[in-house]
C-alpha cells in the first residue's frame, strides 16, 4: 500500500469485515488547511458513534478515530438494555426503523427479591406507553450507526487507528495519529477533541482529569442463555444477598444474563462446569424460565463506580465511560453514555450556529451543566439500589421489603420509579423531541 498522504481513512461501515485503508486523495497533506476539523472524536463505539450520528448534517467537519478494526468492534457478544428515551433518540437518528426489528420491547418488567414470594410487576399501562424498554445486542446498535455514517459526507472515519498524542492550545489541537499500514504517524488538527474512549480514557489521563469512585465488591458474569421456556419478552430483575440478577429478552428467544456476586465467587461461577453453572443460575432466577442452555462464554468484569471531577477540559469534552461508569443494575450505564452524546451535540450545534467557538470553555460548561448532575442522580440511584438489596442485615431488609409491597400496589410511586429508569425523567435532547 503507498504512503498515507491524508488523514482522510474512510471504511465502509456497511460490512462487518475489516476492509483495506481507502484513502480520500482531495484531502492532501499538501494542502494543509484541509487536515483541520472542528472536532475529533475518539472512539468509535456504539457512543462515539452516536454523537458522530447525531453530527452529521450539523455544517461541522468530523473525525472519528477507532483503534479497532470493524470486524473486531461489531464482533461483541453482548446486549444492552435500551431505555425508551434511547430508543426516541434513535428513532431521531434516522436509525431506529433499522434496529427495531431486531431488539425485543418489554411487555413487563419483574422486580423480586431472593426468596421473598412478593414480585413488582410493571406493564406499559403504569406508564401509560406502549413499551417499558427493550433489549439490544452490541452487533444491531454499531451496525446500524455505522451505516448510517456511510453517507454522512461531512464525517471522515479513520479505522483502525490509534491517537498517540494531543498538544493542546489556546486555537485547538495537535493530534498524532497512527494507521496500522502507514510508516509514518499523521498529524491532523481540530479545534475540539471528545473522548469516547471508555472507561480506562487516555485521553482524560493525559488532560489530568482526576475522577471520583471506587470498586465495587463485586463482579459481574455476563452470559447468553437459551431458556426452555418462552421469556414472553418479560426482564427480570431479581435481587439476592450477594448481588443483584437481570435477565433480558432477546430478540431470538434466548436471554443475556448479568449477574453481580462478590469478586471470589464470580471467578467460581465463571469456572464451574457447565451443568453446575446453569443449575445455580437455574436456582437464582427462580425457575422462571425452566431449564437453561448455555450459549456463549462466561465474561467476567468488576464493577466500578466512577465519576469524573469534571467532563471538560480546554479543548476537551468527556462522553460515555469516559465521563462517568455506574453500577449495571437497572442497566443504565448505556443509556447515559447515549444521553451524553446528543447532549453534547445539541450545544455544539447550538453554538456553530451561532458562530461561536465549540471549543470554548463557556460552550463545553452548557453540556458539563446539563449531563453532569443527571448522572449523579443515575449512580446514586443504582448505588443505593446495590447497596440496599445486597444484604441480609434484618432491618434493611424489612424495609426493603415494605418498599417493594408499597411500589407494587402504589401507582404514583411505580410511575414515578419508570419515569426515573426509562430516562424520562431528565431534560429530553431536541432530537428525541423531533
Amino acid at each position: 500500500m503507498p504512503p498515507l498522504d491524508s488523514p482522510s481513512v474512510r471504511v465502509d461501515a456497511a460490512t462487518t469485515e475489516s476492509l483495506p485503508l481507502q484513502i480520500n486523495n482531495e484531502n492532501t497533506v499538501a494542502n494543509p488547511a484541509n487536515l483541520d476539523y472542528d472536532l475529533a472524536i475518539v472512539g468509535g463505539g456504539i457512543i462515539g458513534n452516536t454523537l458522530a450520528v447525531a453530527l452529521q448534517n450539523s455544517g461541522l467537519r468530523v473525525v472519528s478515530i477507532e483503534s479497532q478494526a470493524q470486524s473486531e468492534s461489531i464482533a461483541k457478544s453482548r446486549a444492552y438494555v435500551l431505555s425508551m428515551l434511547s430508543g426516541q433518540i434513535f428513532e431521531g437518528l434516522g436509525i431506529w426503523n433499522q434496529v427495531l426489528p431486531q431488539v425485543t420491547q418489554f411487555s413487563q418488567i419483574q422486580i423480586s427479591d431472593a426468596d421473598y414470594a412478593g414480585v413488582v410487576k410493571m406493564y406499559p399501562q403504569d406508564l401509560g406507553t406502549d413499551t417499558l424498554g427493550y433489549a439490544a445486542s452490541h452487533e444491531v446498535l454499531l451496525t446500524a450507526l455505522q451505516t448510517k455514517l456511510v453517507a454522512a459526507e461531512n464525517i471522515t472515519v479513520m479505522c483502525p487507528a490509534q491517537v498517540v498524542d494531543v498538544d493542546y492550545t489556546d486555537a485547538g489541537a495537535d493530534i498524532t495519529v497512527y494507521t496500522p499500514d502507514c510508516g509514518a504517524p499523521t498529524k491532523i488538527r481540530a479545534s475540539l477533541v471528545i473522548a469516547a474512549d471508555g472507561a480506562k480514557s487516555s485521553l482524560r489521563d493525559r488532560a489530568g482529569i482526576a475522577t471520583t469512585g471506587f470498586n465495587y465488591w463485586q463482579s459481574c458474569i455476563t452470559a447468553t442463555i437459551k431458556p426452555e421456556k418462552p421469556h414472553n419478552n418479560v426482564a427480570y430483575e431479581r435481587f439476592w444477598y450477594a448481588g443483584p440478577i437481570g435477565v433480558l429478552p432477546l430478540a431470538d428467544g434466548r436471554c443475556q444474563v448479568v449477574w453481580t456476586v462478590p469478586h471470589q465467587q464470580a471467578e467460581e461461577l465463571r469456572d464451574l462446569p457447565v451443568s453446575e453453572f446453569l443449575k445455580a443460575l437455574e436456582h437464582c432466577t427462580g425457575g422462571l424460565l425452566g431449564k437453561l442452555e448455555l450459549d456463549s462464554q462466561r465474561w467476567l468484569f468488576p464493577v466500578k463506580l466512577m465519576q469524573s471531577n469534571q467532563y471538560i477540559a480546554p479543548r476537551l469534552a468527556l462522553i460515555g465511560d469516559a465521563a462517568h461508569c455506574c453500577h449495571p443494575v437497572a442497566g443504565q450505564g448505556m443509556n447515559l453514555g447515549i444521553r451524553d452524546a446528543v447532549a453534547l451535540a445539541e450545544v455544539l450545534i447550538a453554538a456553530h450556529h451561532a458562530g461561536e467557538d465549540i471549543g470554548s470553555k463557556s460552550v463545553l460548561n452548557r453540556y458539563a451543566k446539563w449531563r453532569k448532575p443527571e448522572n449523579w442522580v443515575i449512580l446514586a440511584f443504582t448505588d443505593f439500589l446495590d447497596r440496599m438489596f445486597s444484604n441480609q442485615i434484618l432491618p434493611i431488609v424489612i424495609i426493603r421489603r415494605i418498599g417493594l409491597f408499597l411500589l407494587d400496589r402504589v401507582p404514583v410511586f411505580k410511575y414515578l420509579a419508570l419515569r426515573l429508569m426509562t430516562g424520562l425523567a431528565g431534560k429530553i435532547p431536541q432530537v428525541a423531541r423531533s
